[in-house]
């Protein structure tokens, strides 16, 4: 049996990065399909030192996104499947909660919701749900350690990312984070030859790749006697 059950990856971007390549591909690891992708780096963990600057990059790249008809060509986020997947999507969001900023959706009919950034503090709600809609939450550490911890401290594990220009670093936390897929300086998730499934809660068994089959297979062990042998 293979189970691919949901997802709260972290996008955790370290100061030695290309920062602007960082923060301005963001938003496509998130609000893709309106965040309705069980893979969306719905958390971007930052180091503490490049914050700010971060932040200054990732505002006009989410305010660029175009909301709309998903049949237009120029269209980059589409709608929420239905009215009470936007409610909910919006109980996430209320009047006092932590947006540092939004972009646009249109109004009328559809179930539309823009590209919305949060701040929250850690052990939030935001930060531990899949909320399965447009919705990031920003998060700062202070080391790699700090960053490990961090990005584990969810009950998934499906996806995730590593920016960082130190393939040592992108190594170590690669291997420390529990989690079935990650890119390095990338937002790659699924590649028909590569093996695709979760740790903990995201599922269980492996799709694609050479794994695959396995899951489909049983192992037999069969003892012959040769001779005198028992």
């Amino acid at each position: 049996m293979t189970l691919e059950l949901g997802g709260k990856s972290a996008n955790i971007v370290f100061h030695d990065c290309d920062l602007e390549r960082a923060a301005t591909t963001a938003p496509a690891g998130v609000f893709d399909n309106a965040g309705q992708d069980c893979c969306a780096r719905s958390r971007i963990l930052v180091q503490r030192s490049v914050y700010d600057r971060f932040m200054e990059l990732l505002e006009p790249a989410v305010h660029s996104i175009v909301v709309g008809d998903p049949g237009s060509r120029a269209t980059e986020m589409g709608p929420l499947v239905s009215r009470a997947h936007r409610d909910k999507v919006a109980g996430y969001v209320p009047d006092d909660a932590p947006v540092a900023f939004r972009g646009t959706a249109p109004a009328g009919r559809g179930f539309w919701f823009p590209p919305t950034v949060l701040t929250p503090k850690r052990g939030d709600r935001t930060v531990t749900d899949e909320i399965f809609g447009p919705v990031v939450v920003v998060l700062t550490f202070d080391d790699e350690a700090d960053a490990i911890s961090l990005a584990n401290d969810t009950a998934y594990g499906l996806s995730g990312s590593i920016w960082t220009d130190d393939l040592s670093r992108a190594l170590r936390v690669a291997r420390a984070v529990e989690s079935g897929n990650l890119s390095v300086n990338s937002h790659s998730s699924v590649r028909f030859n590569t093996p695709f499934g979760g740790f903990k809660q995201s599922g269980v068994g492996r799709e694609l790749g050479p794994d695959a089959p396995l899951q489909f297979t049983e192992t037999k062990n069969v003892f012959i006697a040769v001779g005198e042998e028992m």
